[in-house]
């Protein structure tokens, strides 16, 4: 008998211990079932800035313009992508890449190019920007 009884005390001590460390944690993965709180307001998106235009030398003839005109002068974009109101145009030559960044001037406005980005094709190095708009125009309009 008295084994059985020490058998029994071990089985409940096992039980114990089992069973706190199936126990819930504190960090709560916890699934709301009520009504949502009426003290939670919702804060207002804020409204959004007007982009900072780039200035300095070589981007005079680019910053402000549409997409449209930026095509026209340099021809099709080798990348067009856009993401929200932002729009990217991305134009090569042999020795650099251009990229022009667009986005609304005014609230619900057409993309205007606010940033022009430039770096060599090899290597991703600093590339003067009027030179590298250059090559990028000699190419759209060879001759």
């Amino acid at each position: 008998m008295d084994q059985e009884m020490r058998r029994t005390s071990l089985l409940v001590a096992l039980a114990l211990v089992t069973s706190a460390c199936a126990g819930g944690s504190a960090s709560g993965n916890y699934v709301r079932t009520g009504a949502p709180s009426t003290n939670a307001q919702a804060n207002p998106a804020p409204a959004p800035r007007a982009p900072t235009m780039m200035r300095g030398p070589g981007v005079d003839g680019i910053i402000g313009q549409s997409a449209a005109s930026i095509v026209r002068r340099f021809g099709t974009a080798r990348i067009d992508m856009a993401e929200g109101s932002a729009r990217k145009l991305q134009f090569a030559s042999e020795s650099c890449v251009l990229d022009i960044y667009l986005y609304p001037a005014q609230a619900n406005g057409a993309p205007v190019a606010t940033h022009v980005a430039t770096r060599q094709r090899q290597g991703g190095g600093e590339i003067d920007h009027a030179r590298c708009i250059a090559d990028v125009e000699t190419v759209a309009s060879p001759g």
